[in-house]
């Protein structure tokens, strides 16, 4: 942490001047090189830096930030490399994300910060997990996050600073309000007359101050800082104003002249020049000349390196690779026990046992979710774990599924292994910007393998109607960086979740509620580390297969011995996981049986199977004796009524695909 300048403390001031020019200056820059064609987009902080600068100065090197467009003062002032800084700028191979994000969207776990995407204000979650990180480990660490006034209107801010709030979080949140989001003036944003009023509303601090005076915006964050390590976060309006566009191509044309006479004499570094020849360490704004031509000499070798810096080269093999999962867990279990002890379970019963299991033995895991503490989950699967692990570890969130899946990302970044419940799979939408933007992008971004478990409730047949009964699994399915698991046994259930919560990947689990306590089997009463990408042979047989997952196994297996005394010997392939595929073990049951029934429970349209049939229809078509068919639920929302929701069901039609499969 470095002091801000006092009276007289000539050295230190000037250490905060270079602190303050030097992003100016690259800023300037970097618009010459855009009127050259030599960059393709800026985002400009001219004008802001004193909220960058004097945040970042105020903060302990160790505390994490979580910077936003205009907020390239936190990079300099934290001494990130400047040459692959600017390779990052420019999208060069040296870049921090080699070329597959633009500017100021990546982080660097080296240097405390964590990157921001497009969808404004999906990092303030993210925060929140850092700070739950650093409280749980007891250390004096603050976790910053920045936005801009029109973040604030998005549903991540509310749910950040109200779960910040209620675990009493040691985090600050800064909003820059420079008075326009893109060109919307912020009177068209939000009625009340400060941003930081919205802080009374969830019983945290709030604070209104000039963001363009380093000494209050230093003053502000060193105040909040103590607050928030004593459990008290606080939201810090800092006002300031866009000198240019939202980036250089959108213009200032909607801005009024008025504006600009009104806070040109109110820029940052102007003020601290000022500041600086009151205090009588520099007689005249000349002198200045001899700190602002050497900062600009300090940067230009790497920034001509960086503009010589080769272009990323596509190669499709290293694309898939870094976007790829990362290796299993391999984790050595207990000795193998010759007469280990069994007992009869339910599926729900395998799903508590994982757990257990894995939090007693790592105390880094943590349960995140909606009434899973005391309650238990409104499934049970939690109950008595608050008595076994202690709140600290089972915690209940607000109703925040967005806010809860920034959460778990911002607590794997420090190093915990949340594992988060999702009430009704169904409810994972609201989740679904964290989930597919924030989650599963990152490594091929540029961030480390995040273990992060998410487990959802899913399915129906149980009357639930069309907001409790869904199948989401397919949505995932597309996004690479996901792994999307769904156990159709006891024994799966059991094992698959235990290796999934040591799987360094993001794992989606799928969990039939139908199944929870309608299945037994008799498990060994240690879970083993197993293969999650290895389909599962659940039936032997030679005249068709039937490909299926969850559910969809216990629709087969029910029908099999009516073929069977037909002369119809059914194979059944599980999935298991819907991401990765595994094509081996489907191309195998293709080719022993030569016709193929795809079941599912999801609706007939982008179903899973309809990415199965078309991996068939290219890599196995050879093998095939009749057209693949898909058996699916109708492509209409689950109805309430059970006797509607039957005909909806996939079940209800099997036999007659089978049949006309049969026939072909």
């Amino acid at each position: 942490m470095i002091a801000p300048p006092k009276k007289n403390s000539r050295d230190n001031a000037l250490q905060t001047y270079r602190h303050l020019l030097l992003p100016r200056l690259i800023e300037k820059r970097m618009l010459s090189l855009l009127r050259q064609n030599k960059i393709g987009k800026w985002f400009s902080g001219i004008g802001q830096e004193a909220i960058a600068v004097g945040t970042t100065l105020s903060l302990s090197e160790n505390d994490y930030i979580l910077p936003m467009h205009r907020n390239l003062g936190v990079f300099t002032t934290r001494n990130v490399p400047l040459y692959p800084l600017f390779c990052q700028l420019f999208g060069r191979e040296d870049g921090f994300t080699g070329g597959r994000d633009r500017s100021f969207h990546f982080g660097i776990e080296e240097h405390k910060i964590f990157g921001m995407i497009s969808h404004l204000a999906a990092t303030m979650p993210v925060a929140n997990g850092i700070a739950l990180g650093f409280r749980l480990k007891g250390s004096d660490q603050v976790a910053v996050s920045f936005c801009g006034d029109g973040a604030t209107s998005e549903g991540d801010f509310h749910e950040a600073l109200n779960l910040a709030a209620v675990w009493k979080l040691p985090v600050i949140f800064i909003i820059e309000n420079n008075g326009y989001g893109l060109s919307t003036p912020t009177a068209e944003q939000y009625a009340c007359r400060d941003l930081a009023d919205r802080a009374s509303g969830y019983g945290m601090e709030g604070m209104v101050i000039d963001g363009n005076d380093f000494f209050a915006v230093s003053e502000a964050v060193s105040k909040a800082r103590q607050l928030a390590l004593n459990g008290s976060p606080v939201l810090i309006e800092a006002k300031t104003f866009r000198m240019r566009g939202h980036e250089e191509a959108s213009g200032t044309f909607y801005v009024p002249e008025s504006e600009y006479k009104k806070w040109k004499p109110k820029d940052p570094i102007f003020r601290f020049e000022e500041w600086m020849i009151s205090e009588k360490m520099f007689n005249s704004r000349e002198e200045f000349m001899s700190i602002s031509d050497p900062l600009k000499q300090s940067f230009k070798s790497d920034l001509e390196k960086a503009l010589q810096a080769p272009e990323p080269q596509f190669d499709e093999q290293l694309e898939r690779k870094r976007a790829s999962l990362a290796t299993q867990p391999v984790k050595i279990d207990k000795i193998a026990d010759k007469h280990p002890v069994t007992s009869e379970k339910r599926m729900i019963d395998a799903i508590q046992l994982a757990h257990r299991q894995a939090f007693d033995e790592d105390d880094s895991f943590l349960l995140l979710g909606q009434d899973i503490a005391e309650y238990g989950g409104v499934f049970k699967v939690s109950e008595g774990f608050v008595e076994r692990f202690g709140k600290e570890r089972i915690r209940n969130t607000p109703i925040i599924e967005s806010g809860a899946v920034g959460a778990a990302i911002g607590l794997a970044m420090n190093g915990f292994k949340p594992v988060l419940e999702m009430q009704f799979a169904d409810f994972i939408s609201c989740g679904f910007n964290q989930i597919v933007n924030n989650l599963s992008k990152g490594h091929y971004r540029w961030m480390p393998n995040v273990n992060v478990t998410i487990r959802a409730p899913h399915g129906g047949g149980v009357g639930a109607g069309p907001f409790h009964s869904q199948s989401p699994e397919s949505w995932f399915m597309q996004f690479p960086g996901l792994r999307v698991l769904v156990p159709s046994s006891v024994s799966d259930a059991q094992n698959m979740l235990y290796t999934a919560l040591f799987d360094p990947n993001p794992v989606l689990f799928f969990e039939h509620k139908k199944l929870y306590r309608s299945i037994r089997e008799i498990t060994n009463d240690h879970c083993e580390i197993v293969d999650l990408e290895k389909a599962s042979t659940v039936r032997e047989g030679s005249d068709l297969s039937i490909i299926t997952y969850g559910m969809g196994v216990y629709w087969a297996m029910e029908i099999v011995d009516e073929y069977q005394n037909e002369g119809v010997n059914l194979e059944i392939l599980d999935l298991r996981s819907l991401a990765p595929i595994d094509w081996e073990s489907i191309i195998k049951t293709v080719q022993k049986t030569g016709r193929v029934l795809l079941l599912e429970e999801p609706s007939e349209v982008l179903g899973p199977m309809s990415e199965i049939s078309a991996g068939i229809s290219e890599k196995a078509f050879k093998y095939l004796d009749a057209p693949v068919i898909r058996c699916s639920s109708i492509h209409t929302p689950i109805p309430f009524n059970k006797e509607l929701e039957k005909g909806y069901l996939a079940s209800y039609r099997l036999k007659e695909k089978l049949n006309q499969l049969i026939q072909y």
